[in-house]
């Protein structure tokens, strides 16, 4: 049965509670850490965390119908994938790294309660499994706890008012960069592939040479890749180049077209004559649907001379929630990825988050207020960029906090001067360029690129992050009050000495 954690230490094993950690470290892995040690060893906290944790449980093999907690099959303690997952992000890492700190770590390995003795090691697919259990819903409850509980140590009055300030940034997929050639050749190679794998578990031979096509395919595309436009000024010779451009592409689609046509015979091969179920074809199915997507764009742009609307492209067929986003920033012409909005305190934890699916900041800036107060009703002002900023905006954020800190676009009325130049305003303004160290530290510790695939992952990635930099603040608090203390305790023995 899969539990939280085993209460009954084992021997050689040390209590969580009394494992030391150096306080003058510099590197993250205390801080993290230290910061899942006062999670562990705060009592309330620790009942909170443990009861969300309890609800993690294994997926099914062909389905989404969780195992029972009481009869399904066993697996890692919750607080070990809390352990790893914080790490995971925390430092940025692959599988393979927290791999090798797990099974090597000893400051690690107390944490998530092994003893000296004990040679138990992990698995590279047993990480993989259980660290995607986590659901965005989940991490983003646990996220309020572990919020609550750095509140308690900042805070002098739980019920002090906080100062927000929100922002977005780009979090990148792990796509290479998208022309509508090389995404054809993504599909066509995944679709034969796809069919080579399908026809070798039925033990048929239609596609024994799919390494072979797909070479031959690669080569079609790098003939396009190889044609450059004429510059010469003679325009027979320009436009024979333009000829050769488009017959290039002509032989390109139409040797896709043929692949295409081959996988659909198999596809209706296998469903009729071996009696394979519609659900093994989804993958397929997905592939040759970007496939015939990307040869209409293709000829549509390059033979007929189109321009392909924004809104009909897909930036890649492995990670297709995508986006292409220009934020307009030097030096950085383009970014692939999906916006997060983010919102800080002045103790520097992160209330909330939102992916921006879709969405701008003037089309998210009440949403994620609202979100953030529902949460955190103390909120007493925000402080936005001009990016956010719309009449209804400003209306509707002045009803639901005291003080909305958000600079107008364009040319400002008598009022919106008034408003600008109080005092307030101009403190809180002066405050609000904090959250790009927030939204650095997010970048460094796991969100400068989504290493999980599809939009769930996405999502999951993103909240994993957030809570793991809300753990480590927690974390880098406490090792600086034990240092503060050390340092004092140490001035206290000096001065006994000479004293002495």
């Amino acid at each position: 049965m899969r539990q939280v954690i085993n209460p009954q230490l084992q021997f050689g094993e040390l209590d969580i509670s009394q494992i030391p950690l150096d306080a003058h470290s510099r590197d993250d892995i205390p801080q993290l850490l230290r910061g899942l040690q006062h999670i562990y060893t705060t009592p309330v906290v620790r009942e909170e965390v443990f009861a969300i944790l309890s609800e993690v449980l294994p997926k099914r093999e062909a389905g989404d119908e969780a195992v029972n907690a009481q009869t399904g099959r066993p697996g890692m303690d919750q607080w070990k994938i809390l352990v790893l997952g914080t790490l995971r992000l925390g430092l940025n890492a692959d599988y393979d790294r927290i791999q090798e700190l797990t099974n090597q770590h000893r400051t690690l390995r107390q944490m998530l309660g092994h003893g000296l003795w004990d040679d138990a090691r992990y698995a590279l697919q047993t990480l993989r499994d259980n660290l995607r259990l986590f659901t965005p819903e989940l991490l983003e409850r646990i996220n309020q706890v572990v919020i609550k509980a750095g509140h308690a140590l900042v805070k002098d009055d739980p019920d002090d008012a906080l100062a927000v300030r929100a922002d977005s940034f780009v979090a990148k997929t792990h796509v290479h960069y998208p022309t509508d050639a090389n995404l054809l050749l993504d599909a066509v190679r995944k679709t034969i592939e796809t069919c080579a794998t399908l026809c070798e578990g039925e033990n048929l031979s239609d596609w024994r040479q799919s390494a072979y096509n797909v070479r031959l395919f690669k080569k079609a595309y790098r003939r396009t890749q190889q044609m450059r436009r004429s510059t010469a000024k003679d325009p027979n010779k320009r436009a024979a180049r333009e000829e050769a451009i488009a017959q290039a592409y002509r032989d390109y689609l139409q040797l896709a077209e043929d692949f295409l046509a081959r996988a659909r015979h198999t596809r209706a091969k296998l469903h009729i004559g071996c009696q394979l179920p519609e659900s093994q074809f989804a993958k397929l199915d997905d592939y040759m649907a970007h496939a015939e997507r990307q040869i209409d764009q293709i000829r549509r742009r390059v033979l007929l001379g189109e321009s392909i609307p924004h809104e009909e492209k897909v930036f890649s067929i492995f990670q297709p929630h995508t986006e292409w986003i220009v934020k307009g920033k030097a030096g950085v012409p383009v970014e692939l990825g999906l916006r997060v909005a983010v919102v800080e305190d002045q103790h520097r934890f992160i209330l909330t988050h939102q992916v921006m699916e879709k969405t701008t900041d003037d089309q998210i800036a009440v949403p994620l207020i609202d979100a953030t107060c529902a949460r955190f009703p103390e909120v007493r002002s925000a402080s936005m960029d001009k990016g956010f900023h719309s009449p209804a905006n400003q209306k509707a954020l002045a009803e639901r906090i005291d003080l909305p800190v958000i600079p107008k676009k364009g040319k400002r009325s008598k009022a919106d001067l008034e408003r600008e130049h109080n005092d307030e305003f101009i403190r809180l303004r002066r405050c609000h360029s904090a959250v790009e160290s927030a939204i650095n530290a997010l970048q460094v510790h796991g969100l400068d690129l989504c290493r999980d695939h599809g939009i769930d992952g996405f999502k999951r990635y993103v909240a994993m992050a957030v809570v793991s930099r809300n753990i480590q603040r927690i974390g880098a608090i406490l090792l600086a009050r034990e240092a503060e203390q050390e340092r004092r305790e140490a001035q206290r023995q000096r001065r006994r000495k000479c004293a002495a």
